[in-house]
């Protein structure tokens, strides 16, 4: 049994707002809870609810820059910065820019739509 494994076909997980989910590890492509790994490209103009996972979140932006607020601050990542978001933490992440954002996030536990408390 190897051990090892080269993940060659991401789960592109259906959006509707433009932005490119491709899960490499995680609940949908390798059924691990613990971690996933996504790598993902955020359309200029893009945003989604206010969040309160329960899971840490770590991002870092390959290309580009991406908007945070985090409880009440805002905070603007740029080309290889990198962050780390405790869970239990309200947060909205969006792309108020000119250019797409490409970045790569890890969620540990892994990310779920059960753990991650989207506001409506």
């Amino acid at each position: 049994m190897k051990k090892y494994f080269i993940q060659k076909a991401p789960f592109v997980v259906p959006t509707t707002d433009g932005k490119l989910i491709e899960e490499h590890h995680g609940l949908a492509t390798t059924n691990n809870a613990a971690i996933s790994i996504a790598h993902m490209i955020a359309p200029p103009g893009w945003s989604e609810p206010f969040q309160t996972p329960e899971f840490d979140e770590y991002t870092y932006i390959i290309k580009g820059k991406k908007q945070f607020i985090i409880e009440d601050e805002t905070i603007v990542l740029e080309t290889g910065q990198s962050i780390k978001i405790e869970k239990n933490t309200r947060i909205q992440y969006s792309n108020p820019f000119d250019e797409a954002c490409e970045y790569l996030a890890i969620c540990t536990p892994a990310f779920s739509m059960e753990m991650v408390n989207r506001e409506e």
